[in-house]
C-alpha cells in the first residue's frame, strides 16, 4: 500500500505539472496529501512541513543565492562575454567547437543554464555566419557544456539541494561532489558536445533569421580577461584547495603527533593554522561569498561604479531565482514527509529486493520523473527524497548518488521541458530537429554520465 501511495503521489505531481500548476504549489499540495495518506495526523503533517522548509533552506539557501549573484555580476559587467571571446580567439577557427565547449563549461560553472545560454547564443550565430559553419555544429558543444555543469556541479540548484537532502542523513562533501563531477563531466561533454555536433552538422538551420540575430548592443569596455577568469572560477579554486588540504592532513591531531614523533623541523602550528584558513574559505558558502565580494570590488567599485549599481545587480539576481528557491523548499517538504512517515525504511528495501545497484536505482527514478515532469530540478529534488534511505543505510557513496541523480535529471528532455522550447525557438528548429539535436544531446549526457558514475564507483570503492 505504501508503494502505491508513493506512485499515486508522483502521478498527481505529474498531473498538476501538466495542468500548469506551479511546481512550488503542486509539490506542497502533493506532500501534504501524501502525508495524510501515509498515516500522519494533521499536527504531524504541519511539523513535517515546517521541518522540511527549515532543513532545506538552512543548507542551500545562501549557496544558491550567492551563486546567482556571482553569475549576475559576471553577466552584467561583461566578464562572461570577455571569457567567451578570449577562449574563442585563443582556440581559433580550426578548433571552434572546442572553444565553444570550453566557454560553455567555464561560464556554466558560475552561471545558471538560462543565463549562460542567452549570453552565448549571439556568439554562436556570429561565428556561424562569419565562418560559414553549420549552426548546430558549434551550438551543440556550447549547450552540452552548459547542461552538464547545470546537472553535475555545485553551486547549481539541483546538485546543491540534493547534497543538502543527503546531509540530513549522512555527511555529504560538496567539494568531493564537485571534483567527482568535473572528472565525469569532461569526457561526457567531449562526446555530447564536439562529437555529437559533428554528427548533427547536416541539419540545416537558417543562421540569418531575424528572430535569432543578436540585437546591436551599445559597445562597452569589457573587463580584463585574467581577472574575469579568476573571479569566475574563484569558488572552484577555493573549494578545490580545501579538498586538497583536507586530503593531505585529514586529522590534524594525528598528523601533528606523527610529525613530532619523526622529529620534523616544519612549523607545525603554522601549517595547521593555514589549513584552518584554507578550509574556512573552501567552505562552499564562504567561497561563493568571497567571489561575490571580489566581483563587487573589481567589476563595480574599482572602475568607478557605485555600490547602488552593485546592489541593483544583487537584487536582480535574487529576484531571478526566487521561484527556484521556493520550488527547492517545497521539494524539501516532500522529502521530510517521506522520512517522518517511516517510508524511508520501506523505500530502502526496494534496491535489495529488486537486486538493483543503488546508483542505478537512483538514476532510474530520477530519469522517470524527468521524462514525466519535465523540470530537471524538481525531478532531482523529488528523487533525492525517495532514495535518501539508501544513502542513509551506507549502501553507496552519497557524493556519487548526487551525481547519479544529476545525470538522471537531464534524461529524455522533450516538450514538457522549458529548455527544449528555448533551444528550439532560439535556433529556429522544427520539432523533429529539436528531438534529433536537443533531446538526443540531453539523453547522451544522462547515459554517459551514469556510466561515468558507475566507473568512478569501481575506482574509489
Amino acid at each position: 500500500m505504501t508503494f502505491l501511495i508513493i506512485i499515486l503521489a508522483i502521478g498527481l505531481q505529474i498531473f498538476l505539472t501538466y495542468k500548469k500548476v506551479n511546481p512550488f504549489l503542486s509539490l506542497l499540495i502533493v506532500a501534504i496529501l501524501m502525508g495524510f495518506c501515509l498515516g500522519l495526523g494533521p499536527v504531524e503533517v504541519l511539523k513535517s512541513v515546517k521541518s522540511g522548509v527549515g532543513n532545506t533552506m538552512g543548507d542551500v539557501a545562501l549557496i544558491i543565492i550567492f551563486g546567482a549573484v556571482l553569475g549576475k555580476m559576471l553577466e552584467a559587467s561583461g566578464a562572461a562575454e570577455k571569457i567567451a571571446t578570449t577562449l574563442i580567439n585563443g582556440f581559433g577557427l580550426k578548433y571552434i567547437q572546442w572553444a565553444l565547449m570550453a566557454t560553455g563549461f567555464l561560464i556554466g560553472i558560475p552561471l545558471y543554464y538560462n543565463a549562460g545560454f542567452v549570453i552565448l547564443v549571439p556568439l554562436v550565430f556570429s561565428i556561424a555566419r562569419r565562418a560559414n559553419l553549420p549552426l548546430l555544429y558549434i551550438a551543440i558543444p556550447m549547450a552540452a557544456a552548459l547542461s552538464t555543469t547545470h546537472c553535475f556541479l555545485p553551486p547549481h540548484p539541483g546538485p546543491t539541494t540534493i547534497i543538502g537532502v543527503f546531509n540530513k542523513v549522512i555527511p555529504t562533501d560538496m567539494g568531493k561532489t564537485l571534483m567527482y563531477g568535473i572528472l565525469i563531466a569532461i569526457p561526457v561533454v567531449l562526446v555530447a558536445g564536439p562529437a555529437l555536433g559533428t554528427i548533427l552538422k547536416r541539419i540545416k538551420v537558417d543562421v540569418n533569421s531575424s528572430f535569432l540575430s543578436p540585437e546591436i548592443k551599445e559597445q562597452k569596455k569589457l573587463p580584463a580577461a585574467l581577472p574575469s577568469f579568476i573571479i569566475g572560477l574563484l569558488p572552484v579554486i577555493l573549494i578545490t584547495l580545501a579538498v586538497i588540504a583536507s586530503a593531505i592532513i585529514p586529522d590534524p591531531v594525528i598528523w601533528k603527533e606523527k610529525m613530532m614523533a619523526q622529529g620534523s623541523n616544519l612549523p607545525l602550528d603554522l601549517i595547521l593554522t593555514i589549513r584552518k584558513i584554507i578550509l574556512f574559505f573552501g567552505d562552499s558558502t564562504i567561497a561563493l561569498l568571497s567571489a561575490v565580494l571580489t566581483a563587487i570590488w573589481y567589476f563595480v567599485l574599482k572602475p568607478g561604479g557605485t555600490m547602488g549599481t552593485a546592489m541593483k545587480w544583487l537584487n536582480d539576481a535574487v529576484s531571478g531565482i526566487a521561484m527556484i528557491v521556493l520550488i527547492i523548499t517545497a521539494g524539501g517538504v516532500f522529502k521530510q514527509v517521506l522520512q517522518d512517515s517511516g517510508t524511508d525504511k520501506y523505500i530502502a528495501s526496494f534496491s535489495s529486493k529488486w537486486q538493483m545497484p543503488p546508483l542505478l536505482f537512483g538514476w532510474m527514478v530520477t530519469a522517470l520523473l524527468r521524462v514525466a515532469i519535465g523540470s530537471a530540478t524538481v525531478a532531482g529534488i523529488t528523487a533525492a527524497g525517495v532514495v535518501s534511505p539508501l544513502v542513509a543505510a551506507g549502501l553507496v557513496s552519497p557524493e556519487l548518488m548526487v551525481l547519479a541523480i544529476g545525470t538522471g535529471s537531464v534524461f529524455g528532455s522533450h516538450v514538457n521541458d522549458s529548455g527544449f522550447w528555448m533551444f528550439k525557438e532560439f535556433f529556429n528548429l522544427s520539432l523533429k530537429h529539436t528531438f534529433l539535436s536537443w533531446t538526443v544531446m540531453e539523453t547522451t549526457i544522462s547515459i554517459l554520465g551514469l556510466i561515468g558514475v558507475l566507473i568512478l564507483q569501481q575506482i574509489i570503492s
